[in-house]
């Protein structure tokens, strides 16, 4: 991949000034992008040769990466569980000639491209994501789109493949318009040793709710622990970030708050059942009583409600668990308050 600076100069200073500086952001990225991938696909394949060396592979491999995960984790902190060394084999054995040689670097995509294409398993279908991504210029985003919308298998099997890649674009054109989505992302910011900034994944307007709303709940009392604000959620499907989670010591369990602006959609509702059945299996402990995931958003809805997973899933909006909660009303209250403070400060 290459590295160096190529200028033109075209006479104008400022057309040459944000070539430099465009420019060389951008060769920013891709050193960090190729150093990290590096450092994946090397430990993906020491941790490969040392698993080899075991009698039950299996069983064997399942021992190291979880010593290793918690001996790394001792040293470097975050970014070394045994999830993320899984992900690194995989790496180094679904992409083996990437590295040490510098054939494949020309074409590299950055880790989370990697992250969503190690969930694929058609090697032809991996291979096809791969080149078209880097191709196309995909942001992860689209990738992602077009992987859950069977982009490729719609593409072999249509006789106008042309129509159904103009339509991909019309689709992902939004996707697309983020430039700095690779430094953006909080994996990044881990490699360096950096501390995201939840003002990157936020709005101003849910970032300043949902400081006043950690306030207003820790104020109602009632058994309330602050536990985490914007906690950082890694899956295969991507990053996540959960606005507010308390620990309640009187209802012995977790209490997790995510913040929307508008009216709860069925995502809404979906990454909130994801949050609370990833919260029982990893943090809740013997003694716990079920994670409860509360939604807060400006406008809700009776279908939502009668028809979607809020419907069947008691850890939802759970109702015998109201009395230690605030009120709907106390809540609705406080949102529109809140944002209302908001917009006068914006206005000031």
């Amino acid at each position: 991949m290459d590295l160096v600076l190529s200028f033109n100069n075209t006479s104008n200073l400022l057309t040459d000034a944000k070539q430099i500086i465009d420019q060389t952001k951008e060769l920013a990225f891709r050193s960090v992008n190729v150093a990290m991938l590096q450092r994946n696909w090397y430990l993906g394949k020491r941790i490969s040769e040392e698993i080899l060396q075991g009698e039950n592979r299996a069983e064997y491999g399942s021992q190291v990466i979880l010593q290793l995960s918690k001996e790394l984790t001792d040293i470097y902190g975050k970014g070394f569980g045994k999830n993320n060394l899984y992900r690194n084999v995989q790496f180094f054995k679904l992409f083996p000639n990437i590295f040490p040689t510098l054939s494949g670097q020309s074409k590299l995509l950055t880790w989370s491209h990697y992250t969503l294409l190690l969930s694929i398993s058609n090697d032809d279908a991996r291979a096809w994501y791969a080149d078209e991504a880097y191709r196309e210029g995909w942001s992860v985003r689209t990738m992602q789109r077009n992987i859950s919308s069977q982009y490729y298998h719609r593409m072999l099997l249509s006789h106008h493949k042309e129509g159904v890649r103009e339509e991909m674009k019309q689709l992902t054109a939004p996707m697309q318009a983020d430039k700095l989505e690779f430094i953006k992302n909080p994996v990044v910011a881990e490699f360096l040793g950096l501390v995201p900034n939840s003002d990157l994944y936020e709005s101003k307007l849910e970032s300043a709710i949902i400081a006043h709303i950690q306030k207003f709940v820790m104020e109602l009392g009632k058994g309330y622990a602050f536990v985490a604000r914007q906690q950082h959620i890694r899956t295969d499907m991507g990053d996540f970030y959960i606005d507010l989670v308390f620990y309640n010591y009187i209802l012995k369990c977790f209490l997790l708050i995510d913040l929307k602006t508008t009216q709860i959609t069925h995502q809404d509702v979906g990454q909130m059942d994801m949050y609370v059945r990833m919260y029982d299996q990893l943090k809740r402990t013997e003694g716990d009583n079920p994670t409860i995931g509360l939604v807060l958003c400006a406008d809700t809805s009776e279908d939502m409600a009668r028809y979607s997973v809020l419907h069947e899933n008691p850890q939802l909006f759970q109702a015998k668990y109201m009395l230690y909660l605030p009120t709907k009303e106390e809540l609705a209250k406080e949102i529109e308050e809140q944002k209302a403070i908001y917009m006068l400060q914006q206005g000031e």
